[in-house]
């Protein structure tokens, strides 16, 4: 991969050229393969990807301090050009790694670690990728980079967790490029046609880059749904499972507008019990959960498989 440093705008608009003599990141993939020597280290690494506008932003951020609660270390990284990730752990759109690179003209060696890296509630570092002007460059190699910064400045030795927040569904190359360094991409999904069709292409790209990288699928986030039977049916086909269930609560709404994790709201009973139930999932991640060899259905499967009989 292209050395940060002294690297002109347009080559970072460009984006990565895919390694001399690169095996294929699976079957038609394009993808520019890992640098080896710029890999993530001891952390345990999730990438949490689904649908856009289906809150994965929101359940990253309160996952973050979950595992913070339970007294671990995290980094949370916003891969999402919008660099609105962290912003309820902060209190404010930071700036992001490519704002910060711009200022420097993009000699990397000028940059401190308070350039890109924030603290968020109870001690979550925060960090926003950012990414290219729209249409111009790779998403995948801006994230590239600031693994490679955070790795250069030493802040990952020190970080237990970290957790990728992924751009929407889009499941190109450039913006799969998280699952080449986490150990479980975990889908956050609703209980209706949409949400789920997205989760399947997820699952074909997870599956994809676990031929070459360590990455497998982790489980199932159920977010804003009473009801999952639509997300049950699918689960049980392909082999998922969902791992915590996040109801539709006002409580969820209000936090965004506050700027705050549920975990600063004021206590009262339906709050306590999704922030309990975020607790339990650090906790179960963080213990370790098995892989699952999902198989991803065709298009039509999902049509036929979703909605009432």
């Amino acid at each position: 991969m292209m050395e940060v440093s002294s690297v002109p705008l347009t080559d970072l608009r460009r984006g990565p050229r895919p390694a001399p003599g690169a095996p294929p990141d699976g079957e038609g993939s394009v993808q520019v393969q890992l640098d080896p020597g710029v890999r993530i280290g001891n952390a345990k690494v999730f990438a949490v990807y689904g649908k856009g506008g289906i809150g994965k932003s929101t359940t990253s951020s309160n996952l973050s301090v979950a595992f913070s609660k339970i007294g671990k270390r995290v980094l949370q990284i916003g891969c999402d050009p919008k660099h609105d990730s962290t912003f309820t752990l902060t209190k404010r759109l930071v700036p992001t790694v490519i704002d910060a690179l711009e200022k420097v003209e993009f000699h990397s060696e000028e940059l401190q670690l308070d350039d890109f890296v924030y603290e968020g509630y109870n001690g979550v570092m925060c960090v926003e990728a950012g990414g290219p002007p729209a249409g111009t460059g790779c998403g995948g190699y801006v994230v590239g980079q600031t693994v490679k910064l955070l790795k250069e400045h030493r802040l990952l030795d020190d970080t237990d967790v970290v957790i990728f927040d992924v751009l929407g569904d889009v499941v190109c190359g450039g913006f799969a490029a998280p699952l080449q360094h986490a150990e479980r991409a975990l889908i956050v999904t609703a209980n209706d046609f949409d949400s789920i069709f997205a989760m399947n292409r997820i699952v074909q790209a997870i599956g994809a880059k676990s031929k070459n990288y360590r990455v497998r699928l982790g489980g199932v986030i159920a977010n804003r749904s009473d009801a999952t039977d639509q997300i049950d049916k699918f689960n049980e086909r392909t082999g998922l499972r969902t791992m915590a269930r996040i109801p539709s609560l006002d409580a969820i709404r209000r936090s965004r507008l506050k700027k705050c994790t549920l975990f600063e709201l004021d206590p009262e009973p339906e709050v306590e019990a999704v922030q309990t139930e975020y607790l339990k999932l650090a906790a179960t991640l963080w213990a370790g959960v098995d892989p699952m060899p999902a198989v991803a259905l065709k298009d039509r499967e999902i049509f036929d498989l979703l909605g009432f009989d």
